[in-house]
């Protein structure tokens, strides 16, 4: 018998949901066969087999926790004598039957049940379970949250997959929520747990908090207690920064680049002149990151997500604008890869397109820095000596002062202000 433990699927991960189970006890697995999907504190993931057997067993049950290194299901060996047969007390759950909060407590071995009660739920045939109609893990994981049965769509995708626009659609339609699982006949009747924190007002809802909320709430509370943050605001004249971008997306129309590709070019660059802001601190020594690679910061429907541009200072813009975009497209559907989520120096968040004039974020630890960007404003400025219509946009660099000091940052946020208004050195 082998253990099939729960993997570290990102470098900030400390435990993983199972989100559902692609294979059944008494199931043959080959190499490479996809095991289950696993949502972690940045996506969700499929967990592949890196041996062949039977699955013996499954441990811990679709909706429920499991710490990185515990033991999630058991392989026999393939030909083994308990290869082809599951313990009868240990049916395949209902799909997205439990929310992961809070986390049900763990169903009794068989060994422990009484020895009266087997003969008489042996002779009973168990209902065979429904079969789940295909799905991708986000709409699944999507469904579970919401309470929606799969069973109850039709899929929009390919082979009538059902993907997150159904689940979407369903939402807004009403769909019929999952019926639970119906108690033994000889359970003790208890009154049911709350599925969310009681309150005592009712007119406020108490709505749990999912990974990516959690994740991020420990790790910006970490970074703002330890990380003595401080911050250096500068306005940009961006009128030449607008006009250069229309240009490129003339010349390489259809493809296209934002304002935000620019900035993070501009930002590669300086950080490229500037490695002092390239840095990372530890207690021990202060890193200095020879490659640049640049954080996106990209909201999601659960919350924050940073994919990282790497070697960004060696990638063009056009280049820098359709990663940016790919990774962003596949954030929004939970499909992006840890390694895709990692290794970053800096970041980059950019608010603008929500009309926010400006803001100051907080680090993205280990990184030393991170630029928040406020939308292009149309204003009046004054060139030589006459007040004319001109575009302002405020950039504000959050810097940890054990990393770096406050002329350090100021000289890297001249030269990327430089950068801003004279674009055509960005591309030099």
């Amino acid at each position: 018998m082998t253990d099939i433990l729960m993997p570290r699927l990102s470098d900030t991960m400390e435990e993983g949901v199972i989100s559902s189970w692609h294979k059944k006890p008494g199931d043959e697995i080959a190499v490479g066969d996809v095991l289950c999907d696993i949502e972690t504190d940045k996506a969700i993931m499929e967990y592949e087999a890196y041996e062949a057997g039977v699955l013996e067993k499954i441990l811990v049950e679709e909706g429920q926790t499991a710490a990185i290194g515990a033991p999630i299901a058991v392989l026999a060996p393939a030909g083994g004598a308990s290869g082809g047969s599951a313990p009868a007390a240990e049916p395949e759950p209902a799909p997205a039957a439990a929310e992961p909060e809070p986390a049900p407590a763990p169903a009794a071995a068989p060994q422990a049940a009484p020895a009266a009660a087997a003969p008489v739920r042996a002779e009973a045939p168990a209902a065979a379970p429904a079969k789940r109609p295909p799905s991708s893990p986000l709409a699944r994981r999507l469904a579970r949250d919401h309470g929606i049965d799969l069973s109850t769509l039709k899929g929009s995708g390919p082979g009538g997959r059902i993907v997150r626009a159904d689940i979407e659609a369903a939402i807004r339609a009403g769909a019929p929520a999952q019926a639970p699982a119906a108690a033994p006949a000889d359970a003790p009747q208890t009154a049911p747990a709350p599925s969310r924190p009681q309150v005592a007002d009712e007119d406020v809802e108490a709505v749990p908090l999912n990974r990516f909320r959690k994740v991020a709430a420990r790790r910006l509370t970490e970074s703002k207690r330890n990380a003595p943050h401080f911050y250096l605001t500068r306005e940009v004249d961006a009128a030449k920064l607008v006009e250069f971008r229309a240009t490129l997306n003339e010349a390489l129309a259809p493809a296209k680049v934002s304002v935000n590709d620019l900035i993070v070019k501009a930002c590669a660059t300086a950080l490229r002149e500037h490695p002092d802001v390239n840095v990372s601190f530890t207690e021990e020594s202060l890193l200095r990151h020879k490659r640049v690679h640049i954080g996106v910061a990209v909201a999601v429907e659960d919350g924050l997500v940073v994919p990282v541009i790497k070697d960004a200072d060696r990638k063009s813009v056009s280049q820098i604008g359709a990663e940016t975009r790919e990774l962003a497209g596949r954030a929004r559907e939970g499909r992006l890869t840890p390694q895709e989520m990692s290794g970053g120096t800096f970041s980059v968040s950019n608010l603008g397109m929500f009309g926010v004039d400006s803001f100051s974020a907080v680090i993205n630890p280990p990184e030393a820095a991170i630029l928040a960007v406020g939308a292009v404003r149309d204003e009046p400025v004054v060139r030589d000596g006459q007040v004319v219509p001109g575009k302002r946009m405020s950039v504000t660099l959050s810097v940890d002062h054990r990393a770096c000091d406050g002329a350090t940052g100021a000289r890297f946020l001249a030269r990327l202000a430089e950068l801003l208004e004279n674009p055509l050195l960005i591309v030099a």
